[in-house]
């Protein structure tokens, strides 16, 4: 049986291990101990018990990942003559885990909440509570960009704590640049619902080398000419992402560091290496993280073994799907046309989750209790 390694195992390698385990050797490799979706920082940050029910899971709840053996480590090196990931593991040793085929799914850095870093579940259930008790005390937020981050993060906290001032700065005339028209005019409306104080035509001025990758409290200051903005708290969501890279070899990459992919999601000149999600230079967007590309690039591995012919990823030219996350009345869904249908409040844990998420895309997870909770 051939073996296939996924370097990363976040959203995106998750879901493509789990398509590939019943076909190959399946080896993932991560620096956190199961799955941390860097999905929904909104939700994260005003109810982060409730988001990491859903979105932070240890890897032995998968049901689909019985037959994948993970490596907890940090990727270093890659040698492709020898078809081999070099790891760094938790006691300062390395190791070699040799392949027939890569998947390169690594993700990007964004703020603190996407870090490459290892982790222990002990401090990823820090890293979830220190921001959220930071904004819990404070009693006004700035949320800095533009992009569905900066929006949920301000709609969610607005709505959580609903005594706090918050106001949403960004750069052009509506936020949301990314998404249809249609798209920003209803998110714009509940916003405006939740009490959140839009702010457009601010562009922040950033000192050099700054990534937002903390919460802060001094003052903002802008490069569009408007007077500094104060508040005890400033959310840095401003789509500065770096890719998780540094360890392929340069002629894999971009300009922007991305992995550089032929329509098939396979890396120019290497036929047995793929790349997919935030990491793979697919499309201006990136898109392959949300339009489920997991399952191309498993079925284009296999057929790879096989001789086959490979399909090709066709990049929307929109964003879509949720932007604010979960709400008290639902979860709203957007469609690349802009338009939004809504899954009622009720359906979300009854329906939604337990059997469109749990069941179908990840094809069973097994209850159990969060990996901090033993610690209350």
């Amino acid at each position: 049986m051939k073996r296939v390694v996924i370097a990363g195992l976040g959203d995106v390698g998750v879901l493509t291990a789990i398509k590939l385990a019943k076909h190959a050797d399946v080896v993932g490799i991560s620096a956190k101990p199961g799955l941390v979706s860097g999905q929904e920082l909104g939700w994260r940050l005003a109810r982060p018990d409730d988001w990491a029910r859903h979105n932070w899971i240890p890897f032995g709840r998968f049901r689909g990942l019985d037959k994948v053996r993970t490596v907890h480590g940090t990727i270093t090196g890659l040698d492709t003559e020898a078809r081999t990931v070099a790891v760094a593991l938790p006691d300062g040793s390395t190791t070699d885990v040799p392949y027939d085929a890569l998947v390169i799914a690594t993700g990007v850095t964004n703020g603190f909440w996407r870090q490459p870093v290892f982790e222990t579940a002990a401090q990823i259930g820090d890293g979830l509570r220190a921001p959220h008790e930071k904004l819990s005390v404070a009693e006004s937020v700035i949320v800095v960009g533009g992009g569905a981050a900066a929006v949920s993060s301000a709609a969610q906290i607005a709505t959580a704590w609903p005594g706090k001032r918050v106001e949403l700065y960004f750069p052009g005339d509506r936020a949301l640049a990314g998404h249809h028209p249609r798209t920003w005019a209803k998110v714009r409306s509940r916003l405006n619902e939740a009490g959140v104080v839009l702010r457009p035509g601010h562009r922040a001025e950033l000192a050099p080398g700054f990534t937002g990758d903390t919460l802060t409290d001094d003052p903002v200051r802008w490069s569009t000419g408007q007077e500094p903005s104060t508040a005890d708290a400033v959310l840095w969501a401003i789509g500065r992402v770096r890719p998780n890279t540094s360890w392929l070899p340069a002629e894999m990459l971009d300009d922007g560091g991305f992995v550089r992919v032929t329509p098939e999601l396979q890396v120019p000149g290497h036929p047995e290496i793929f790349a997919v999600g935030d990491v793979a230079a697919t499309d201006p967007l990136r898109s392959s993280a949300r339009n489920r590309a997991d399952g191309l690039v498993a079925r284009n591995v296999l057929a790879s073994f096989d001789g086959k012919p490979l399909k090709k990823y066709r990049p929307p030219t929109r964003r879509w799907g949720s932007v604010l996350g979960i709400q008290p009345d639902g979860l709203e869904v957007f469609a690349p046309n802009g338009r939004a249908f809504r899954f009622p409040a009720w359906t979300f844990e009854r329906v939604l989750m337990p059997w469109i998420v749990r069941w179908g895309i990840y094809r069973g997870i097994r209850p159990c209790r969060q990996p901090w909770e033993s610690r209350r």
